[in-house]
């Protein structure tokens, strides 16, 4: 059997560049297989640093990053999910939204058929889905009853833009949901 070529890296950008879409910049700089364009945050002076210090390209406009990508992530406040998401989508540009897809059943519904639509991936980020604790805890449950979570973090650099529970909710009810089966 002839080997396969290696795949060219995919272009991507990533649009929000807060405390979620710095680490969503900074991993996809060292993710083989991504070639990180840049990108865009509505902020220019936590765009300028931003750049700096993960060295990288700060665009000054969506359209100007949507223009060189063939997939984003987006990381944005989830009320702005449907208003960042649907662009990209319309642009047959393959996207990431980070959880929950929309804050409201509408404009998820929106994006998903625009993806379909347009022939594209759309994936929701839902990283605690893989987290190796709970993971790790599965096979030992045998008949959970009850589930009780905290939220602890070392600083507040999240969005104020939403609340806690639409925020971080969702992944204790992907957690119930995963643990239960």
């Amino acid at each position: 059997m002839k080997p396969r070529p290696p795949l060219r890296p995919v272009r991507v950008g990533v649009v929000g560049a807060g405390a979620l879409g710095f680490h969503h910049i900074r991993l996809l700089k060292q993710i083989e297989g991504a070639d990180l364009v840049g990108f865009y945050d509505h902020n220019p002076t936590r765009s300028a640093k931003v750049a700096k210090e993960l060295e990288t390209v700060a665009f000054s406009s969506p359209e100007a990053l949507l223009d060189r990508v063939e997939a984003v992530t987006v990381v944005v406040p989830t009320p702005a999910h449907v208003e960042v998401g649907l662009p990209v989508l319309e642009r047959g540009l393959h996207a990431l939204v980070e959880k929950p897809l929309a804050d409201a059943l509408p404009g998820a519904e929106q994006l998903v058929q625009t993806a379909r639509e347009r022939g594209v991936c759309l994936q929701v980020g839902h990283v605690e889905r893989f987290n190796r604790a709970v993971r790790a805890a599965g096979p030992y449950l045998e008949e959970p009853r009850f589930h009780l979570t905290d939220q602890l973090a070392t600083s507040q650099q999240r969005s104020t833009a939403e609340t806690v529970i639409l925020d971080l909710m969702s992944h204790e009810l992907e957690q119930v949901q995963q643990l239960v089966r």
